[in-house]
């Protein structure tokens, strides 16, 4: 019947030819965001070869292959199979910063990350790390041009920053639990640990503290859920002030639904020193995907219990990221804004840490090294800003360039704008050189441009 209607009706059987050729012609295009019907073989011959660490002790080879030493028992019933390794990173940079008030600083300034990290077991380890080139956020180097400051920096120290043990709970006494039914699984870690909750924006510092950490949880209707209790007594730098007298307690969760990732933090920073005083803090995130749009917002809360001080304030920071990788590339295009009313302030901050805003972009972070500062500052008192920036990759993500815009302005009476551009040039060199280099203007209102370049290299062992 189909057969006849399409013979005498030739408008309907061209119309179908033509059709039958487009639905021919589209399957034989070849999309590049398409993957292949045919398997493709696994290719030994294009693994790298295995990151060996500084030094290594141990039977089993950090990501290592072959045989695996079997270890020992403990007396709880605990395999341990104890590897030793000794990595780390180490920065030079040459910088020149001038924020605009016609303060300039010129500089060579290093850092040392050096870490010791014993594996006891997959989920049990102690690490110690030293930074024996800097202390109480001064660098070891030179400074050329430094108001304050000139000629050689000597801050060699070999005070332990970090030192901690973590581990779970059942898995190092697993003889009180062996079928698994009691639910001992309870991560914890002890010691002087880094701290980061909200992204850095609410804690990013490190705290001679004890967490113990809850996983696979199911809470609210999550599909996975976790709550960690954390209590700090020492090396707290509160707000951004170290604080001899401060405590810290801490209760965190996150829950995963289908829609988004939920996070909510709750903090209390008591302390006896009148010049900080009692800090409270509240901060909530919410993390999803609109189609191709990744999206991240945070607002967070500081209020001080008694009278406002330095380091305690009362304030609300609102903070929006969005993201997207643009089709056939690795590249990321992203939008940050923020809002700052009053004065918020962070429950801990490491000095070289920066302000709560790192995270809006090139222009707003601290880089971690010597008196470079971020370009728009990392503040958010009564501001409002934003920064929107493209990250390329190329040569196989061994390089790759970074430009950004952006602009904050104060929302009090008598506040100024402030605009600014910057870029950021990574390329890779062998498998242990980064050579970075930055550059940014800025243009301040009713005050003098500021400028910076810097170029450093990283030498990862």
């Amino acid at each position: 019947m189909l057969a006849s209607i399409l013979i005498s009706r030739p408008g309907i059987l061209a119309a179908s030819l033509f059709a039958a050729s487009v639905s021919a012609g589209l399957a034989n295009e070849v999309s590049e965001s398409r993957f292949s019907d045919k398997p493709i073989p696994l290719q030994p011959e294009t693994f790298p070869a295995r990151p060996a660490p500084l030094v290594e002790i141990g039977q089993n080879p950090f990501l290592g292959s072959g045989y695996i030493a079997p270890g020992f028992t403990t007396p709880t019933g605990a395999v341990w199979q104890p590897v030793f390794i000794a990595y780390g990173s180490l920065r030079s940079g040459f910088q020149t910063f001038d924020s605009g008030p016609g303060v300039q600083n010129t500089e060579w300034a290093n850092r040392l990350d050096l870490f010791g990290n014993l594996y006891l077991t997959p989920t049990e380890r102690i690490l110690i790390g030293f930074r024996p080139l800097d202390k109480n956020n001064n660098f070891n180097g030179y400074r050329f041009k430094n108001p304050a400051d000139e000629g050689w920096q000597n801050h060699l120290n070999g005070n332990i920053r970090t030192l901690f043990f973590e581990g779970d709970f059942g898995e190092l006494f697993p003889n009180l639990d062996p079928h698994d039914k009691r639910r001992l699984d309870y991560g914890f870690s002890i010691g002087r640990q880094p701290l980061s909750f909200q992204d850095g924006i609410m804690i990013n510092d490190v705290v001679d503290s004890v967490g113990i950490t809850r996983s696979s949880l199911f809470l609210f209707g999550s599909s996975a859920s976790h709550v960690t209790a954390l209590y700090g007594w020492s090396e707290i730098n509160h707000g951004a002030l170290f604080d001899r007298d401060a405590q810290f307690f801490l209760l965190s969760g996150a829950a995963d639904y289908s829609l988004a990732t939920v996070e909510t933090d709750f903090a209390y920073v008591p302390s006896s020193n009148a010049a900080t005083g009692d800090g409270a803090y509240a901060g909530f995130g919410y993390i999803a995907r609109f189609g191709k749009i990744s999206s991240t917002t945070r607002v967070n809360f500081s209020w001080a219990v008694d009278d406002e001080t330095a380091a305690v304030q009362n304030g609300t920071l609102f903070f929006q990221q969005f993201n997207y990788v643009p089709a056939h590339t690795d590249n990321n295009l992203y939008l940050d804004l923020f809002v700052g009313f009053d004065n918020y302030r962070s429950a801990a901050r490491s000095p070289d840490a920066g302000g709560p805003l790192g995270q809006t972009g090139l222009l707003f972070a601290a880089v971690g090294l010597g008196n470079y500062g971020a370009p728009l500052g990392n503040v958010a008192d009564r501001s409002v800003g934003s920064a929107l920036g493209y990250q390329m990759f190329f040569d196989n993500h061994r390089r790759q360039i970074n430009f950004e815009i952006g602009g904050r302005t104060r929302t009090d009476i008598g506040g100024t704008d402030a605009g600014a551009v910057g870029a950021r040039y990574q390329q890779g060199i062998g498998r242990h050189l980064i050579w970075q280099l930055d550059a940014f203007g800025v243009l301040n209102e009713g005050a003098d441009d500021g400028f910076g370049l810097r170029s450093e290299i990283q030498y990862k062992f």
